[in-house]
């Protein structure tokens, strides 16, 4: 049952003054909760709890790390259809698309544990002692990630479970070791107070310190500036706009202690149309994209906003099938007023780009927060002039800009901000005479990918959800998968140590059986 109430800690809290209540957008009305804003005490006490608990939490061993996210799965999916309707009520997406993001929430926390569980995450090294080196005797020295301290973690619009209360950046603070305060997110707050009993479950099921988590309310950005700027707090984690990552970056850089932000933000996620793949498929490629660039709205990061090709007859035809496709498609509702509100200001802006034509809309009737579907086009020198045509805009849109020849789409991609993805379409071996093209989009994204479209990013070690500012503020790092557990630890190393008051992944003995790096040699054998 929703209460409308912070968690601080595993207490319910609702000391605050100031009040709201999450929208239906499918509906057009305000949902019945009213959800009480996190005042300062709040905020204090939790930040208050999340240190002490920290002093516990950071050496809680991987097995019982594995256990508390193995058990948030679990009670996650025993909310069932209380969690399923909240999260519909609360965005206007469907039930299909609730179980799908339940589902890869729960795989994340499952696959954490599986990490945390086995143990050589840690990237343990050791570099033994040898006094008889000359000229200098060699030290003991053996190294490992530790963790950061209390993490917060900012919930995302577009994804209610995937990348907020429990999603990625949870649960790799978690299993780095981190307790994590979560600044939800106003427009599925209920949704966020589901998932955030679910870990309060978990946690005491499973013995974790009081403090390990809490769940703060906030209608505005006051709750998020205090957390961000406050001493004990030691990372923050954020999916969204340029504007509130990069607002948020500057404020942990102003800090008297400067802490990181891992933001995930902004990204048009330019797709290459090389001649041949156009030529012979570009009525394929039509519909292909047509689908990517509506599905759920256009609301995805990996959305593909922008689509380059060499200008002839075929990008013509390719321009027109696209054009044609997309208006076939129904509209869907968007996540709320003000999240469709800035679709349409952001199109009306990029449409009255000098230069810019509009070759496909919706112009159906359709319902209140419903977002029309458009296509536009740009010559190659007016893109490379104008730098707010290369600027998002978050919904069903996307630009297809014609280059002048290979040159010209090579500089255009060399100009382009950093992007999360980039796609490269081509007809067999057509790739490998454009090594050039290659090269210069590898230099801007994070992930690139060969005939297929941008939109679902796999759950998995090898995938980098990341890529050049603004797309992320640190490129070295992924979002997604279980290495994003790196953005929550720090390396530290032990010199001359005892042997039985290192932790057990540095001890001689080797007692968790993990892989080491013993002398420049991986293994699992003791010393």
């Amino acid at each position: 049952m929703i209460s409308g109430k912070n968690y601080i800690g595993n207490v319910l809290s609702s000391l605050g003054n100031v009040t709201y209540k999450t929208f239906n957008p499918e509906t057009n009305l305000e949902n019945e909760i009213v959800y009480t804003e996190a005042s300062a005490i709040e905020i204090e006490t939790a930040i208050a709890l999340a240190t002490d608990a920290f002093k516990t939490f950071k050496l809680v061993s991987g097995s019982k790390k594995s256990n508390f996210l193995n058990e948030i799965a679990n009670e996650m999916e025993a909310l069932g259809e209380e969690l399923l309707q909240t999260y519909c009520s609360e965005t206007g997406l469907s039930k299909d698309r609730a179980i799908g993001e339940l589902g890869r929430t729960v795989f994340q926390l499952h696959s954490f544990a599986d990490l945390v569980k086995e143990g050589s995450w840690v990237e343990a090294s050791m570099d033994t002692a040898n006094p008889k080196r000359k000229p200098i005797p060699k030290v003991d020295i053996r190294k490992m990630f530790v963790p950061l301290g209390p993490v917060v973690v900012f919930g995302a619009s577009n994804f209610p479970l995937a990348y907020s209360t429990a999603g990625g950046d949870t649960a790799a603070a978690f299993a780095a070791g981190c307790p994590v305060i979560v600044k939800s997110h106003p427009m599925h707050a209920g949704t966020g107070e589901l998932v955030a009993s679910a870990i309060i479950n978990a946690a005491l099921k499973t013995g974790m310190p009081n403090g390990i988590f809490s769940n703060l309310n906030s209608s505005g950005i006051a709750v998020g500036e205090t957390l961000v700027k406050h001493p004990q707090v030691k990372a923050v984690g954020f999916t969204g706009s340029i504007a509130g990552g990069r607002a948020l970056y500057n404020m942990a850089a102003q800090r008297e202690e400067p802490i990181p932000v891992f933001a995930e933000m902004g990204s048009i996620n330019p797709v290459i149309l090389l001649p041949n793949a156009v030529k012979n498929k570009g009525k394929e490629w039509a519909k292909t994209y047509a689908n990517s660039i509506t599905l759920g709205s256009g609301q995805f990061c990996t959305n593909p906003g922008l689509i380059l090709g060499i200008k002839g007859g075929d990008l013509t035809s390719f321009i027109q099938f696209l054009s044609e496709e997309i208006v076939k498609i129904e509209p869907t509702c968007m996540l709320h007023p003000n999240i469709i509100g800035a679709y349409e200001n952001n199109k009306a802006k990029m449409q009255a780009q000098k230069g810019l034509k509009t070759t496909a809309v919706t112009n159906k009737n359709v319902a209140n927060n419903y977002g029309r579907q458009v296509i536009t086009t740009v010559e190659g020198s007016t893109f490379l002039e104008n730098t707010t045509l290369h600027q998002e805009v978050f919904g069903p849109f996307s630009m297809v800009v014609q280059c002048e020849s290979t040159q010209q789409l090579e500089e255009i991609i060399s100009k382009l901000e950093g992007q999360l993805t980039g796609t490269i379409l081509a007809n067999n071996n057509e790739i490998e005479d454009y090594s050039t093209i290659v090269s210069a989009l590898q230099n801007r994204v994070g992930r690139i990918i060969f005939n297929g479209v941008p939109t679902g990013v796999e759950v998995c070690p090898s995938m980098v959800h990341g890529g050049p500012y603004p797309a992320s503020t640190d490129s070295r790092f992924t979002a997604v998968g279980v290495n994003s557990i790196k953005r929550w630890v720090r390396p530290f190393s032990f010199q001359n140590w005892p042997n039985k008051l290192l932790p057990n992944e540095l001890k001689n003995e080797n007692p968790l059986n993990i892989t080491r790096l013993v002398d420049g040699v991986q293994t699992r054998k003791p010393i």
